[in-house]
Formats: C-alpha cells, sequence, structure tokens
C-alpha cells in the first residue's frame, strides 16, 4: 500500500442525531488509519454536534489526526473551503453528515487514486433512518429514475468519467491548480467545482464499487423544503456558471412551465397539448411506480406515489424559478 495520504472531511450544522453512526463508519474504514486524517467543521451548530465532534477527536481511533474547526460563514461552501485549506493529506474526501460510509470505501478510493485517477467518486443511493411503510415509500420516489435524475453518477453500474459525483475524493492538486469552492453558490458548489475541474483537463472517475449512502429525509415536509431549495439554486446558478449546470437540472423548471401554458390554451379551448402532457406525465409516473415496486416492493401507500412525483417535481420546478429572479444572496447553513 502506498504512503499516500487521506483527509476525510465532514462539513456539519445540528446533525447530532446522525454524526455517532457517521462516526462508527470512519473508524472502521479499511484504509490504514495511520493514513488517514479526520477533519471536521462545525456551521455553528446550536444543537450538541460540535460536543461530539470534540469527543470523537479525543478518542483514540488510530488516525494520524483529528482536527474540529470552525465556519463562522455557515454556508457550506465555506466549510468545504475550510476542511481543505486545513487538510494535511495528499487527498482529500468530502463526505456529507447525513451518510453512511461502508468499510470499504476510503481504501476503494484510495485504490482508484494510486491507479492515477485524479478525482473519484460513485454511486449514491438513499436510504431511510426509519423503516416505515410512509419511510419506504417516500425512499423507493427519492431513488426512482422518475423521481430523482438520469444521472449516470446516481446509479449506474459501469465505470465511467462523468460530469459530477456525490462524496468525491480529489488529489490535493487538484484544489491547487482550480481554486477553493465558489462561496456564492450555497447548494451548487459541487457542480461549479467539477465543471471548473473539468474545464482545468482533469477527469471524474466514476467507480460502481465505490458506494457511500446518504440519509433521505424523513417526512414529506422536509422532502418538499430540499426540492424546492435545491430548484432554487439551480436557477440562481444559472445566473453565475451556466455551463456548470445540465439539461436535466431544468426540466422540473420546463414542465411547470408546460402547467402553465397548457392550462392557458385549455382555459381557450386549445385542450390537446395539455391532454398529451398530461397523458405522458401519468404515464411514466405509473410505469416507474410499478417498477418501484417490483424491484422494492409495493406498500398501501404506493398507490400515492404519481402524486409524490408530482409535487417533488412542481416543488423543485417552482424553486428554479424563484431562483432565477432572485439575488444570490442568504445564508444556507453547512
Amino acid at each position: 500500500m502506498s504512503e499516500l495520504r487521506l483527509s476525510i472531511c465532514v462539513i456539519a450544522y445540528n446533525e447530532e442525531t446522525f454524526l455517532p453512526n457517521l462516526f462508527r463508519d470512519i473508524s472502521s474504514q479499511e484504509y490504514p488509519h495511520a493514513l488517514t486524517e479526520v477533519v471536521l467543521v462545525d456551521s455553528a451548530s446550536t444543537d450538541g454536534t460540535k460536543a461530539l465532534m470534540e469527543q470523537f477527536a479525543g478518542e483514540d481511533h488510530g488516525f494520524y489526526g483529528v482536527q474540529v474547526l470552525d465556519n463562522p460563514k455557515r454556508i457550506q461552501a465555506s466549510g468545504w473551503n475550510v476542511a481543505i485549506t486545513h487538510a494535511t493529506g495528499d487527498v482529500i474526501s468530502r463526505i456529507d453528515a447525513h451518510t453512511c460510509l461502508p468499510s470499504a470505501f476510503s481504501a476503494l478510493v484510495m485504490q482508484r487514486i494510486l491507479q492515477g485517477e485524479d478525482v473519484v467518486g460513485g454511486p449514491r443511493p438513499c436510504i431511510i433512518e426509519n423503516d416505515t411503510p410512509w419511510g419506504r415509500t417516500l425512499l423507493a420516489v427519492e431513488n426512482s429514475l422518475f423521481g430523482s435524475s438520469i444521472n449516470a453518477s446516481r446509479r449506474s453500474k459501469e465505470h465511467s468519467y462523468v460530469k459530477t459525483m456525490f462524496h468525491a475524493s480529489y488529489r490535493r492538486e487538484v484544489f491547487e491548480k482550480v481554486g477553493l469552492f465558489n462561496e456564492q453558490l450555497l447548494r451548487t458548489e459541487d457542480n461549479e467545482m467539477h465543471y471548473r475541474i473539468r474545464q482545468a483537463g482533469f477527469k471524474l472517475c466514476y467507480d460502481p464499487e465505490i458506494v457511500s449512502y446518504q440519509y433521505a429525509r424523513s417526512s414529506l415536509k422536509k422532502m418538499l423544503k430540499q426540492k424546492f431549495a435545491n430548484g432554487d439554486w439551480v436557477g440562481r446558478t444559472l445566473k453565475i456558471c451556466p455551463g456548470c449546470l445540465s439539461m436535466y437540472h431544468l426540466v422540473p423548471a420546463a414542465f411547470v412551465l408546460g402547467i402553465v401554458v397548457t392550462a392557458l390554451l385549455a382555459a381557450f379551448g386549445i385542450w390537446q397539448l395539455a391532454a398529451l402532457m398530461w397523458g405522458l406525465y401519468a404515464l411514466f409516473a405509473v410505469a416507474n411506480t410499478v417498477l418501484s415496486g417490483i424491484q422494492e416492493g409495493f406498500s398501501r401507500y404506493s398507490v400515492l406515489m404519481p402524486v409524490l412525483f408530482l409535487i417533488l417535481h412542481v416543488s423543485y420546478g417552482i424553486g428554479t424559478w424563484v431562483g432565477l429572479f432572485t439575488e444570490n444572496a442568504g445564508i444556507e447553513r453547512g
């Protein structure tokens, strides 16, 4: 095994519920702990997040270092910049607080890095914290092709080079060449960073074996809030770096526009476009509900999935339109 050192970086705001499990996952990583550093950044949490970080730092897990740092700006991009600036490893892994890491994660990352890759990552399916029929239904919506994205970095089973990815790991030289995260962007900072990385000539290596998991939002209200905020920052990002987004980011906004246009036409007696659009949408929604049920199992809430698809798509799409006409200011906690 090479002597390359790895920095695992975690940014958190009020994550006392999820950090104990994540810390156990980090402690179980198979890459040598003597070559691993853990960098924990607290974004001015108001719960026990920082205390948990300091407790972890005070324990002996065999890591060559554990840092607990502060992110006074509280936005996610600035948190990552704090972590990158203070990390001492040759490779830097970005890990969200709502994450579950298999024990082989870091070893597989470093294996790819040692094969010559500069940026590596893999699929990030969602899981649920509380296993209930309603929770499994929300999870099925989040993990489905229709409910999330056709992005290859979500579910592809093939090794490939992609435009962006979750929980990516980077050689230090990448940041030395392209700079730090854009702190104007509060949710799409990774898309913009990966765009600059590609523009600088680096490739993003997607390996389906490098799996990590993210906890899905535990309620419909939280999921709707997340989708709206994601759409909002897609709209804002279009004004800063349109090239760092893909066409699929704009599909919900186009859908919302289609609803408005076809409704107006139907009001004037031209109903055919509305019938076509809603017929196709219903077909895809029902087909994905059935496919999800076959793959994951049906529950008494499965019949609601087409409606859940609709309100999540509309929430994301409205968020995008709001973002297009909103100035890029505000605070998004890390």
